[in-house]
Formats: C-alpha cells, sequence, structure tokens
C-alpha cells in the first residue's frame, strides 16, 4: 500500500490551475529547471513523436525527473496546426505526475497551461541571460497564444516601451494587437516579417514555418532572438546565414538537433555542432559565457524541456494539497 498521505489521485482542471500559478512564479521555477539542467541532475529522455500525416498533427511523450525532488512524471501533448477550425487550440496536453518513490499516480492534470507558461517563462529566462538588459523595443512574429505568453514574461524582466506584430491572418493580428494594449504597450502592426524584426531589441518567432522566414540582414547588432516555432523535425524559421552570423545558445542539444530551430540547416550541414556555444542551463549555472559584448546577435533555440513542464506542475500538486477539499480525487489503485 502507498503511504497514508497518498491514497488519491488529484484531478486538476485547466480553469483551476489557471488561478493557480501565474508567469512570476513559473519564470522562477522554470529558471530553476535549467540551473538542475546545467548541473546534469535532470532525468529526461528525448522525446517520443508520434506523427499522423494524414491528419497534419502529432503526439508527443514527454517523462522526466528532477534529482532531489518530487517533480517526476511524464506530458502527453499534441499539435495539430489545423484546429482553430474546429475551435480548440493547436497544443494541449495533460501531465500525469507520479510519486518517485512508489510509483503511485498523484495527479493527472491539465497541461495545455502549464505548456504555455513554461514555454513564455524559458523565453525570459533566455532573454534574461541572453539579450541586453536595457531592451525595450520588442518584435513578435507569429501572432498566435504563445506570442502573448512570450511578452508576459518578457514584462517582468524589461522595461517594454514598444511592440511590433506580424501575422499572416489579420484575425490574429487584431486578437494580439487587442491582448498587448489591454497589458499598457504600444503596438505597431507590420506589413512583412523585415518591419517586425528590424531594429528590434528583442525578436521572438512563433510560427509553424517550414522555411526561412527571418534573413541575417534584417537583424540589428545587439539583438536578441528567441526562437521558439520550430518544434519538429522540418521546422525552421531562421535563415542560416543568420544562425552563422549570431552566437547560438539552445535549451538541450540533443532535442534541439532533431527538432528545433537547427534541425535543418545541421542536416543539410550549413552549420555544425560547433557553432552551438552552450545550453542555457550551463549560461544560468556560470559554466559557459552568454552575451559576450553589447553589439552581438544571439540567438536562443527553444524546443521545450520537460523538466519545465514537470517542475511547474509539481508546484501546482503541492499547492492543491494546501487546500484538498477544492479539488477533485479519485482512487486509481
Amino acid at each position: 500500500m502507498p503511504d497514508k498521505k497518498i491514497r488519491s489521485t488529484v484531478i486538476l482542471t485547466r480553469r483551476q490551475i489557471e488561478k493557480m500559478i501565474a508567469m512570476p512564479q513559473a519564470l522562477k521555477i522554470v529558471e530553476k529547471a535549467f540551473i538542475a539542467h546545467g548541473r546534469g541532475a535532470v532525468k529526461m529522455p528525448p522525446k517520443i513523436y508520434i506523427h499522423l500525416d494524414r491528419n497534419k498533427g502529432d503526439f508527443r511523450a514527454m517523462p522526466a525527473y528532477v534529482e532531489g525532488t518530487g517533480a517526476c512524471g511524464v506530458k502527453w501533448v499534441n499539435v495539430h496546426p489545423h484546429n482553430s477550425s474546429r475551435g480548440l487550440p493547436a497544443v494541449m496536453a495533460v501531465i500525469i505526475l507520479s510519486d518517485r518513490l512508489t510509483g503511485y499516480p498523484l495527479a493527472i492534470m491539465d497541461g495545455t497551461h502549464i505548456t504555455n507558461l513554461r514555454t513564455g517563462a524559458a523565453g525570459g529566462v533566455a532573454a534574461k541571460y541572453l539579450a541586453n538588459r536595457n531592451s525595450s523595443n520588442i518584435g513578435l512574429v507569429g501572432c498566435g497564444v504563445q506570442s502573448i505568453y512570450q511578452l508576459l514574461s518578457l514584462r517582468e524582466l524589461f522595461k517594454i516601451k514598444t511592440v511590433a506584430i506580424y501575422d499572416l491572418s489579420q484575425a490574429r493580428v487584431k486578437r494580439s494587437s487587442d491582448a498587448i494594449r489591454r497589458l499598457g504597450y504600444k503596438v505597431e502592426r507590420c506589413g512583412s516579417v523585415r518591419d517586425c524584426v528590424s531594429g528590434r531589441d528583442i525578436v521572438v518567432t512563433t510560427t509553424p514555418s517550414r522555411r526561412p522566414i527571418v534573413k541575417a540582414g534584417w537583424i540589428s547588432p545587439g539583438t536578441h532572438i528567441n526562437a521558439i516555432g520550430a518544434d519538429a523535425k522540418g521546422k525552421e524559421e531562421l535563415e542560416a546565414a543568420l544562425l552563422k552570423k549570431a552566437r547560438i545558445f539552445v535549451d538541450d542539444i540533443p532535442q534541439a538537433a532533431h527538432s528545433g530551430e537547427i534541425n535543418v540547416p545541421l542536416s543539410k550541414g550549413r552549420i555544425t555542432k560547433r557553432d552551438i556555444q552552450a545550453t542555457l542551463g550551463q549560461v544560468v549555472t556560470g559554466r559557459k559565457r552568454g552575451r559576450l559584448s553589447r553589439e552581438e546577435i544571439t540567438v536562443f533555440d527553444s524546443t521545450g524541456l520537460a523538466i519545465q513542464d514537470i517542475s511547474v506542475a509539481y508546484c501546482v500538486y503541492n499547492k492543491s494539497l494546501a487546500a484538498p477539499g477544492r479539488f477533485k480525487r479519485i482512487s486509481l489503485v
């Protein structure tokens, strides 16, 4: 029998989770996850992909354990880019947390908000260590849900003055610009990717593109780029010449090489693994240097780490223990 304290599995919905955790706390949790990764104190097998070509989507299994903590579990997440026509999010997820000592299922929870939150937080942590500290002019290429989460993280760390946005869909542009104005920022709607990225301090790309849409000649000296959109083999947003021009940092080298921004140029020999400066965890722990000068261009290739999801989920689970009567519990074993 499991420990008397672990006799049931808590069920947590997205609405409940949204009330329990927000970006400021997510930033701290994700930064700690990068520290654990930089120290090699995690167990995180590569993502497992199931591609559904006919349905134009995929599923991913992401297990992880952060050593020395109770954060142990797996995320089952899908990416179906055409879900908006069905009234569903493009990305949805379920997270299962398990007791590391017994294997007992501690929690089953929605992972959609956690995925959005930790992805935004990862971009924020990257910018904290790689962007110039006085960055205030932001360019968002892609106006989906994740672009707003990226902005929510950046606003915790920088004094933002203007936000430029671009998307192929004018409906998404309008939704995004309305959301950004509600946050209190001036919005510049751009007619091209070039206008959106030129002269910006921080550029964030969150598109599903399978061809380079950001050119090397458009990026100003000193710009930091969070490349978020490429999260599967064959996806890319940045021109290979831009990657050669910049200093590249990744969240995880094997994962980025397989499915991150660097996966296509690596497979075509346009860059090599020697072009990768470090993982972000190595920078956060001080083992490798991040930005070396105000003028250099830096790129963070974010593929999304399971340790981020599981760490945030474990925090949410612990919050649920403080008010056990508020949340549904079931016995699975």
